[in-house]
């Protein structure tokens, strides 16, 4: 497949990711139109390619609008949804639960316009919660490790299962090409402070003593960057039109080393100290990348070193110290700005 004038639909395009692979889709010579309500995007992070993106402001859980958005297109990349880190989701699953509106009603769209293929940003909360439950014995986690009796990670999960579920009965229904993009712990610049690394980035940025972490630290992440994941994601769908895929790093790192990293990287000295009390997840998350690399030849290229450096690079040229002072406790738990919009403003 070639991308020069695809007609291609990035749902959440605005997004931390999102913005990203739409970046990367008009570089490679994509048609590309964004569909995003902005309640955590931000056009600014869209500057590079503004000029030659079609942007469709709204919500897209409105058929009216997910309509607009799949008419005319191609290939459709859905990554909308209602999400944020481990404190987000454990505390807004209501919201979380909205996404199963949200993907059927795009999916549905997708159909109506006659795109030829989904490509979805699904999540490792799918896989069941018990084979991630123990620090004694690691399970990498193969795509196939999905299915019944199905125990994903909450309701979060249990949408981003739903929604695969939907596609593979689309696939066999309707011939429509269709691939689930399984996400593992996405990090880099652009990422708010509901995710682990970044609110790691951001109390060392304003000089915390002590440094909290959430969990006892033990518990173990295989960060992936953004980086990684947009190049996998286009593989994906230029490659795949079928089944799931997992795009995740196979090295994973306790929370507390990732925390030591950030407070070498960033220079600042502090005592850690664990918070059990907070929300934690799965003890153990590892991605199997067998698939990917026989399938797409993908691997990780992007160390947690080198993306951290970027990550910290970008978060202290566009951050105020004192705004996120203020506001840290706040842009833990939630997937914007106190104002409800995109925090910090035009970042």
């Amino acid at each position: 497949m070639t991308w020069a004038d695809r007609r291609v639909l990035v749902t959440g395009g605005a997004s931390f990711i999102g913005s990203r692979l739409t970046e990367r889709l008009v570089h490679l010579g994509g048609l590309v139109r964004v569909a995003d309500d902005l309640s955590s995007g931000s056009l600014s992070h869209l500057s590079a390619v503004l000029d030659d993106v079609e942007v469709l402001p709204g919500d897209l859980r409105d058929p009216t609008t997910a309509g607009r958005a799949a008419e005319g297109r191609e290939i459709v990349f859905h990554l909308a949804a209602d999400h944020g880190g481990r404190g987000y989701i454990d505390s807004h699953e209501t919201a979380c639960a909205s996404n199963f509106a949200l993907d059927q009603t795009v999916f549905a769209a997708a159909l109506t316009a006659g795109c030829d293929q989904v490509t979805f940003a699904s999540s490792a909360c799918v896989y069941p919660v018990g084979l991630q439950a123990s620090l004694d014995r690691t399970v990498a986690l193969r795509e196939e490790d999905v299915g019944p009796p199905y125990a994903p990670d909450g309701l979060y999960g249990m949408a981003k299962l739903a929604a695969e579920l939907t596609l593979e009965a689309m696939g066999r229904e309707h011939g429509i090409g269709t691939v689930a993009c399984r996400y593992f712990t996405v990090y880099g610049p652009r990422n708010p402070e509901s995710h682990a690394l970044t609110a790691m980035i951001a109390r060392a940025f304003v000089g915390a003593d002590p440094f909290e972490i959430w969990g006892t630290g033990e518990q173990r992440r295989n960060w992936t960057h953004v980086e990684d994941i947009v190049r996998g994601t286009i593989a994906a769908a230029e490659t795949l039109t079928e089944g799931a895929v997992n795009l995740g790093s196979t090295t994973s790192w306790s929370v507390r080393e990732a925390a030591e990293l950030v407070l070498e990287l960033t220079g600042h000295e502090a005592t850690i100290v664990a918070r059990p009390d907070k929300p934690t997840g799965p003890l153990n998350r590892l991605a199997d990348g067998t698939r990917a690399n026989a399938l797409l030849d993908f691997e990780t290229e992007v160390s947690l070193a080198a993306g951290l450096a970027s990550t910290i690079d970008w978060y202290h040229a566009t951050h105020d110290r004192e705004q996120v002072r203020v506001n840290l406790d706040h842009l833990l738990l939630e997937r914007a700005g106190p104002d409800g919009g995109p925090y910090p403003p035009g970042i």
